[in-house]
């Protein structure tokens, strides 16, 4: 039964246009045929009605698949595309047609669901004064589209979409994607060409081995030999000339790949077949070199999908900014405009429903934001008035208005893709001694070749080229070279979703062999909002008020956690001059021909007056006399405990180590069960630390998030930067969070240390494998049709194994007890 006819049948309870339940009492109706037809909100009224009114109504009864509910909003408001109609925009996207005057452009279409979506389109665009042609690609749901210019506009093209039902935006990929693509159409149409002949080549090749050159006469001998030859041909010629490449390649540059056995046994298979054939003498091969390509392609085809399923894709930068943005001008007014054309400095209107286009601070309003696409985290977060929100999210609730930050290239999610091709472009050493393996293991395999047919042409001259084909086919080390690369490039995926972005090689590697976790405490085991909670003056001369102006001066260019519970209290009239921050203790300044300081009693005055009491205490010094005591506070983060425990259950040591009083850290580490903390550490104290637990063999992870943690970071064998780090800790990081949650910390090294196991799985599994069958045909045991499965299965199996990543989940530690009197160490 069709759509059109499911559709009549129920509607009394169903959509007409989408199939969805019609609300009671709906008023929204479409007569089609003399019959009126219910429908379940403006959105399908406005495009059945554009449907019918254009002609097209025949479309209801093509179609086989009901499509997906309209956006109202999108159908009824053309001024959404206005946009596109820029000349700066279309040039990217936009390509004249000779001298006519005409253009044409690909657009990605949006709700296409049957070959009559494609009729529909095609009829309504092609019925438009200017359109000179369209034609969608059913398959990859794009429309390609010439007009004239002179008499439509793109903006128009696009309204006619939305109006019935089509959300259509400028297909542009980038240089990578669209080079990907390429190659993936060239391979499926190898694998194509591989797959057919394989199967015409065993067609012809059964009667041989059921019949036997005796049972069947010679001309059908012959003609199916030479049938076998043409077949195999194009298989040899094209859908293994990558094969022929790349071996050509690496014999060039001296390091031998698992390409050159396989050119070699595909090539003298070929070769000697071909022999046979013309010549006829001999035994022909060509089942079993139509058989050896396509389960290679095949098997290469899989983990290519795989690697490009969890890894990186092509685009990525273009698919998650949108396209547009409304700038306001001084005066409030409008204007839609690329958003590539944004810069720093701009104020943007954000509306509900609409994408961020780029980094900024809210000027105005406050509403829900969605950033999963760059954090993981699937629940909604509310920003608001003074905060920071990222290019790529999704504005769910209120309208907003905001100062542009960072645009294009300079956002977060430009970083993050910089940052992620850093980490693909190099290898860790797992994979570098799996590529190793595999380059040793081909130049032994090519001596035992050689050794095995110099034995079989002595044993049985006749057998010698099928049993070396065997040989070199069966233990092709592709299942060894795989090994790694897919279960890295699964790994990388899994983190990625789980808001971890991982930025060099070596980082899993090192997790996964962690035995330490090192925790900073401002910004990382707390959320890094800091709050002035008291001020205390320490002479009567200075106010309260005054004193915390004074410090807001001093605080004004630093980006440390603690400067922002200052900035509330700035004075514009007060500028500090001389500015020296002292990494880990306070900073200095002059003001009024007075040098300040602020930071720790000890920095601030060299015979500081006793704490006021326990907590976060600052002290306030002039000409190194004391003038304030300021108490701060910084709440926990709310899953601290929770990483803290489950790290402990991994078997993993826990420490914080922290430049703050030994009070705060120590109240800290006894409310998260940590027993192993330090105070009153400096930078370099960080760093001295961390070099003496890796001279005990320890291998250190460092979580951090300011510039006084950079050394730190630097001398770890893996660090992690927090969300809300710094630029420079972020660049000198081996991971960085893309969520505030701790816990993805815990999932990091979980993720680490399953990526770790399957690899070892991978080359246990291919290794054993190669030692197993390389007897087995070497002693004439495997044909070489059953060499090729056995290749191709082995290399199936690491693919697959690689790919049980992608549904990893989190397990349940058990809850670590820390015993509260637990010896501490300051």
């Amino acid at each position: 039964m069709t759509a059109s006819t499911q559709a009549t049948s129920q509607a009394s309870t169903s959509c007409y246009h989408c199939g969805n339940p019609v609300p009671s009492g709906a008023p929204w109706r479409i007569q089609i045929d003399d019959t009126q037809r219910p429908l379940c909100c403006p959105g399908c009224e406005a495009v059945a009605h554009a449907i019918v009114d254009g002609g097209l109504e025949s479309y209801y009864r093509y179609r086989t698949e009901l499509p997906d509910r309209p956006d109202e909003r999108q159908a009824a408001n053309a001024d959404t595309w206005q946009v596109f109609d820029d000349p700066g925009l279309q040039a990217k996207f936009v390509h004249p047609e000779g001298d006519s005057g005409h253009v044409h452009a690909t657009l990605a279409v949006d709700g296409i669901t049957c070959a009559a979506c494609a009729w529909l389109i095609e009829h309504r665009l092609n019925a438009l004064a200017g359109v000179e042609s369209s034609a969608v690609n059913l398959t990859h749901h794009r429309v390609r589209i010439g007009w004239d210019p002179a008499v439509i506009k793109l903006s128009q093209l696009l309204a006619e979409l939305a109006a019935i039902g089509y959300t259509a935006q400028p297909y542009e990929p980038d240089q990578a994607q669209a080079r990907l693509q390429r190659e993936e159409r060239m391979n499926v149409r190898r694998l194509i060409i591989a797959a057919v002949g394989m199967m015409q080549v065993m067609m012809f090749s059964i009667p041989i081995y059921v019949a036997g050159p005796e049972g069947m006469s010679e001309d059908f001998y012959v003609l199916f030999h030479w049938l076998s030859f043409a077949l195999a041909t194009p298989v040899v010629f094209f859908s293994a000339s990558p094969f022929f490449r790349n071996a050509l390649r690496d014999v060039k540059t001296g390091i031998l790949g698992m390409d050159v056995p396989v050119s070699l046994a595909i090539g003298c298979a070929y070769a000697a077949s071909a022999y046979a054939v013309i010549f006829n003498m001999g035994e022909v091969y060509f089942d079993s070199v139509a058989m050896f390509t396509f389960f290679l392609l095949f098997s290469r085809y899989i983990e290519a999908r795989a690697r490009r399923r969890n890894g990186q894709s092509g685009n990525a930068l273009s698919g998650v900014l949108p396209v547009s943005a409304t700038r306001l001008d001084d005066s409030g007014s409008e204007r839609i405009l690329p958003a590539s054309e944004l810069h720093a400095g701009d104020r943007v209107l954000i509306k509900p429903g609409h994408g961020v286009p780029a980094d900024g601070v809210i000027e105005d309003g406050e509403s829900s934001l969605d950033e999963s696409m760059l954090t993981g985290e699937y629940l909604p977060v509310t920003r608001g008035v003074g905060e920071r929100i990222v290019g790529g999210s999704q504005n769910m609730e209120n309208p907003l208005i905001m100062r542009v930050s960072h645009a294009g290239n300079d956002a977060r999610v430009a970083n993050i893709v910089d940052l992620t091709d850093r980490a693909f472009a190099s290898r860790p050493r797992l994979a570098q001694m799996a590529a190793r393996m595999a380059h040793l293991f081909v130049l032994r395999l090519l001596i035992v070749t050689v050794c095995v047919t110099a034995v079989w042409w002595w044993i049985d001259p006749s057998r010698v080229l099928w049993v070396m084909l065997s040989v070199l086919v069966v233990t092709c080390p592709c299942a060894l070279a795989l090994a790694t690369p897919t279960a890295l490039t699964a790994g990388h995926g899994q983190l990625r979703k789980r808001g971890v972005l991982i930025t060099r090689a070596d980082a899993m590697e090192s997790l996964s062999n962690a035995t330490r976790v090192i925790f900073d405490k401002t910004g990382t085991l707390t959320r890094g909002e800091m709050q002035l909670v008291d001020t205390l003056p320490c002479a009567s001369s200075l106010s309260a008020e005054r004193a915390r102006a004074i410090a807001a001066a001093l605080e004004a260019r630093s980006e440390h956690p603690i400067a922002r519970a200052f900035r509330p209290f700035r004075d514009a009239t007060l500028q500090a001059h001389h500015l020296r921050s002292v990494t880990g203790h306070g900073l200095e300044g002059t003001l009024a021909q007075h040098r300040w300081r602020l930071g720790k009693p000890q920095f601030s005055c060299s015979q500081p007056p006793a704490s006021p009491g326990e907590g976060q205490w600052l002290l306030l010094s002039e000409d190194d006399t004391p003038r304030a005591w300021f108490r701060l506070h910084d709440g926990v983060r709310d899953d601290a405990a929770q990483t803290i425990s489950a790290l402990q259950a991994s078997g993993l040591a826990v420490e914080l180590l922290s430049g703050d009083t030994p009070d705060a850290v120590k109240e800290l580490a006894q409310q998260l069960g940590i027993a192993t903390w330090h105070a009153g550490t400096s930078p370099e104290g960080k760093l001295e630390r961390i070099q003496t637990l890796q001279a005990e063999g320890e291998c250190v992870v460092m979580v951090g998030d300011g510039i006084n943690d950079v050394p730190v970071l630097a001398g770890a064998d893996v660090a992690i930067a927090m969300n809300s780090a710094t630029d420079l800790a972020r660049t000198r990081a081996d991971a960085v969070l893309l969520s505030p949650r701790l816990s993805r910390i815990a999932d990091a090294i979980d993720i680490s240390r399953a990526t770790r196991r399957i690899m070892r799985q991978n080359m246990t599994w291919s290794v054993c494998y190669n030692f197993t069958v390389i007897p087995l045909a070497a002693l004439g045991l495997v044909p070489p049709w059953l060499a090729a499965l056995g290749m191709s299965f082995s290399s199936l199996v690491v693919v697959g194994n690689a790919l049980r990543l992608s549904r990893w989940k989190r397990q349940d530690h058990a809850t670590a007890k820390v015993s509260p009197s637990a010896p501490v160490s300051a």
